[in-house]
């Protein structure tokens, strides 16, 4: 199996959500990035999300698009994503899944078969592209596929049952529900909603669902945990990495949190119940 595969399956044995975490590569520059990235294993986070720096991030909001500045500004590439990405694995972590995330864009610069084979080798596991609709990702599914690549396909809101099944079609490692109508950070989604949604997704895909977009306190992080197979947390961390003072260490800790919040939230809704 996948690491992605693996690591669902290891939750599911647990009987807990995973928490997930997003940061962009380079921010606030190469070597905290790395430094952050190295330390989420340890903190908590079961899967990590690494965002590839655009100029033109449609889907981002306000913390996240200063964090892609900032990296922008440090010198951020895809080229440097993927090594970053390659020292973390030669650190010694072989077993954390790693998904990038981003835009089409600078994949199609840097070339979509040249992409996937050099991601592959990095340690990359799977693609979230936020603006590459499955009807269009000719350019991009064959060569993820044949590097082993996950497509982790977005479903929002407004995905209803006609356009479900596109959505899924070709869809592997998990799901990404987005719980908020808009950009990242700005809103909080309803609890009944998210719940709803899940069950619907779920009636046609075994694939586990992990809900971000929204999420940015430990109460709603195990809120959502509750309910799907993981919960995302980006730009609530994206702004403690934008802070001042030991970024590392603040990052680290407030994803402990997190994690703590995440992992007891199924155990601690059946002692209420």
């Amino acid at each position: 199996m996948s690491r992605i595969a693996t690591r669902f399956t290891k939750l599911k044995q647990e009987g807990r959500a995973g928490l997930v975490t997003f940061t962009m590569a380079g921010d606030p520059d190469y070597a905290t990035s790395l430094a952050i990235m190295r330390g989420l294993p340890k903190a908590g986070v079961d899967l990590i999300e690494i965002g590839v720096m655009f100029s033109d991030p449609m889907a981002d909001g306000p913390a996240i698009q200063a964090g892609g500045l900032r990296a922008h500004k440090a010198g951020a590439t895809v080229r440097r994503t993927l090594d970053m990405i390659a020292e973390f694995r030669r650190s010694g972590d072989n077993e954390t899944p790693v998904v990038l995330m981003g835009y089409y864009n600078p994949i199609y610069i840097f070339g979509a078969e040249k992409f996937c084979a050099e991601a592959k080798k990095a340690g990359v596991d799977g693609l979230i592209v936020v603006d590459l609709p499955p009807e269009e990702d000719h350019e991009l599914r064959p060569y993820a596929i044949s590097n082993g690549l996950d497509i982790i396909r977005l479903a929002t809101p407004t995905t209803d049952e006609a356009r479900l099944p596109a959505v899924l079609d070709g869809a592997s490692g998990f799901i990404y529900y987005v719980a908020v109508m808009g950009i990242t950070g700005t809103k909080s989604a309803a609890i009944e909603q998210v719940q709803s949604s899940l069950a619907r997704i779920r009636k046609s895909t075994d694939l586990p669902i992990a809900v971000g977009f929204g999420i940015k306190t430990p109460d709603q992080a195990a809120e959502i945990a509750r309910v799907a197979d993981a919960a995302v947390v980006g730009s609530a961390l994206v702004e403690i990495i934008g802070s001042k003072g030991d970024t590392v260490r603040s990052a680290h800790r407030f994803v402990e949190v997190l994690a703590n919040a995440v992992h007891s939230a199924r155990k601690k809704a059946k002692a209420e119940a």
